[in-house]
Formats: structure tokens, C-alpha cells, sequence
């Protein structure tokens, strides 16, 4: 995962686009990324936990959907003890679903795998990276009326993206399965 944040760093900040705070709750964005590659492995593997098919585009945050959001949170961050790919895989960067150990992408799979479950639209569940001190980073961006929301495997809190300590480059495309959209200003 490091590798492959490094990667889009150099090619976004190459490209001239940077990440600052933006008026409104919602992500925007701004053209094509790279998918990680690794991504692209899994999603030749697992094509129904990549799909962000369908319609809906935003949920609207009820409160039965927002601790659905909690628990899931909670459960998967409590079940999964986060370990680097190098150390289970002996890869720098492998996307899995986890059963008891991954690292952040793997976690962020496996809660858009729960949600899934739950009834999420797979549209609103988009597979997001990030750096954070110079290190990658992947989390879940929910896509509600309410705003962005980002589940994610170093903390408990479900917080709207900007008030996260991340630099977002790129999520999985909302209206094309398969592609990755950069993260605009």
C-alpha cells in the first residue's frame, strides 16, 4: 500500500492537482486516477466487492442507517487486528477480504462487504486512498445526504472527510465500476 501511495502522490502532484479544504461536506472530483494496482488484482478475483453499480448516489443518514454505519465500524475494527500484507502475504500491497488480520485496505473491503449485506448500494460505497504523514492510506467513503463519511481501521469515530487528518487523492469511480476518480480541490 505504501508503494502504491507514493505512486499516485508523485503522479497526481505532477499532474498539478493538490487537496485543501473545499466548501460543502462532499467529495469532488476531478477526472481519472490509477487504480492501485493491487486493486486491480483483487477486483479480477472479487468483481462484486469492487462494483459500485447502481443508481443511488447519495443514502439518506437515517438513524437506523447511521448505526448500521457505527456497528459495522466497530465490529470490523474489533474483529480484524490491522497487519502489513508483507507480514501475512509476504507482498508489499495485496487486497483481500480479511478473516482475522489485514491491513487498512483489506479492513475497508470488508466494511463495504458488511454494508453491502445490510443493503447499502455498492454506488455509495467507494474505496478511498489517502496519505497521512507521508504514509498510504485506504478507508471507506460512504456517500450520504448528510455528506462524505469515512469509516476507517484507525479509529472508531465516523467523521465527515474533512474533518479527518488525510490528504485524499483517489476513490473508485461512483458511475463506473472498474475506474478510480481523482480527489479535486
Amino acid at each position: 500500500m505504501y508503494k502504491f501511495a507514493a505512486l499516485v502522490a508523485i503522479a497526481l502532484l505532477s499532474a498539478g492537482c493538490s487537496q485543501s479544504a473545499t466548501s460543502g461536506s462532499s467529495m469532488s472530483t476531478v477526472g481519472y486516477a490509477f487504480a492501485p494496482p493491487a486493486a486491480n488484482t483483487f477486483c479480477t478475483r472479487q468483481p462484486g466487492l469492487c462494483s459500485t453499480a447502481g443508481k443511488t448516489k447519495v443514502m439518506a443518514l437515517t438513524e437506523a442507517r447511521m448505526n448500521d454505519l457505527k456497528r459495522v465500524n466497530a465490529s470490523v475494527n474489533q474483529r480484524i487486528r490491522q497487519r502489513e500484507d508483507i507480514a501475512t502475504t509476504g507482498r508489499d500491497d495485496d487486497w483481500r477480504l480479511p478473516t482475522s488480520v489485514g491491513d487498512c485496505e483489506d479492513i475497508a473491503i470488508l466494511k463495504k462487504n458488511e454494508l453491502r449485506k445490510l443493503g447499502w448500494p455498492a454506488s455509495t460505497l467507494l474505496l478511498t486512498v489517502a496519505t497521512y504523514g507521508g504514509t498510504g492510506h485506504t478507508v471507506l467513503t460512504v456517500r450520504t445526504d448528510s455528506g462524505d463519511l469515512i469509516l476507517d481501521n484507525r479509529t472508531g469515530a465516523i467523521r465527515n472527510w474533512k474533518s479527518t487528518p488525510y490528504r485524499y487523492f483517489a476513490r473508485q469511480s461512483q458511475s463506473e465500476s472498474g475506474r478510480w476518480t481523482r480527489i479535486g480541490v
